[in-house]
C-alpha cells in the first residue's frame, strides 16, 4: 500500500477510528470498521503492546490501513518517557513503521528529522493547534494535519475561523469531541476526514459490545458514523463521490492538497 493509495483511503472513508480500547480485539475491531464501509483504523501507541497490534493487523488484513498513532517524534521527550515507563515504552516512529505502519499520526507536531525520514513514503499526520502549525508542519512534508484536541480548541467554529488563514487548502483532521451532532458542522467547515474513538458510540452500546463482545453491534453503530459522513459530505459536494473518487478527483473538487504529487 503506498503513500498516494492510503491518502485516497482516508478520504474516501471520510472516518478514522481510534483504536483505543484494549477490551476489544484488534482485529475484529478492523473487521467490523470493514463491514460498515471504511478500510482504515489507527491504533494509539497510549494501548497494550500497540506494535504487536500493528503487526497483527498488517498480516491478517493486509489491504487494511493500519495507521500508528500518540506517536512522540521526538527523542528526548521518548527517552524520558520510555526511561519512567521500562515495562511499557512507547514505540518510536520508526519501529512502527518496521511493524508495518501504513500513516503516522501524532497529537503533537512530527520533527525536521522524521520528515527527512518518512515523507514521500507513508502519510504523516501531525497534530496542530494553530494556523501557523499547520503551515508550517505542511510545507515540511504533512499530507493532512490533525486538529487536537478539537473540542477544546473551539470545534467546528476553530476550523472555521482558521481555513481562511491557510487559504482553504490544507485538509484537517478534527480529533478529540467529535461526535454525531457536530460532524455535519466540521464538514460544513471543510472537513473530508473526522477522527473519532469509541466515545462517538453511547455509553451503554458501547459496555454492552465490549461485555458481550458483540462486534455485529459494533458494526452497526460504526456504520451510523459512516453514513452520516457519506451524507454530509455528499450534500456540500454533490459532483464527486468521494467512495470511488481518485485523490486528484477529491483534490479538484474541494481545493485542498495533499502533498501527494
Amino acid at each position: 500500500m503506498d503513500i498516494k493509495s492510503t491518502i485516497t483511503t482516508l478520504l474516501q472513508d471520510g472516518f478514522i477510528l481510534v483504536f483505543n480500547q484494549d477490551k476489544l480485539d484488534v482485529v475484529k475491531t478492523a473487521e467490523a470498521l470493514m463491514k460498515a464501509g471504511v478500510r482504515n483504523m489507527e491504533v494509539t501507541c497510549r494501548i497494550k503492546q500497540p506494535l504487536e497490534k500493528i503487526s497483527r493487523l498488517r498480516k491478517e488484513l493486509p489491504d487494511f490501513a493500519t495507521g500508528a498513532a500518540s506517536l512522540i517524534d521526538w527523542p528526548e521527550m521518548l527517552d524520558v518517557y520510555n526511561n519512567a515507563h521500562p515495562k511499557d515504552p512507547l514505540p518510536s516512529v520508526s519501529e512502527v513503521v518496521e511493524a508495518g505502519a501504513c500513516y503516522l499520526v501524532s497529537a503533537v507536531n512530527f520533527s525536521d528529522a522524521g520528515f527527512e525520514k518518512f515523507t514521500g513514503k507513508l502519510p504523516m499526520i501531525p497534530g496542530c493547534g494553530s494556523a501557523t502549525e499547520i503551515v508550517s508542519q505542511f510545507s515540511k512534508g504533512a499530507n493532512l494535519c490533525k486538529i487536537f484536541p478539537a473540542k477544546q480548541l473551539g470545534g467546528p467554529a476553530f476550523v472555521k475561523a482558521i481555513d481562511p488563514a491557510i487559504h482553504k487548502t490544507i485538509s484537517l483532521v478534527p480529533t478529540g469531541g467529535t461526535n454525531a451532532g457536530n460532524i455535519p458542522d466540521y464538514v460544513d467547515a471543510g472537513v473530508l476526514v473526522l477522527g473519532g474513538s469509541f466515545s462517538m458510540i453511547e455509553k451503554a452500546t458501547m459496555k454492552k459490545i465490549i461485555d458481550d463482545q458483540d462486534y455485529d453491534l459494533l458494526e452497526d453503530e460504526l456504520k451510523k458514523i459512516k453514513e452520516l459522513i457519506d451524507k454530509v459530505r455528499a450534500e456540500k459536494y454533490p459532483n464527486i463521490d468521494f467512495t470511488s473518487a481518485s485523490l486528484e478527483q477529491i483534490s479538484q473538487a474541494t481545493g485542498r492538497n495533499f502533498n501527494a504529487n
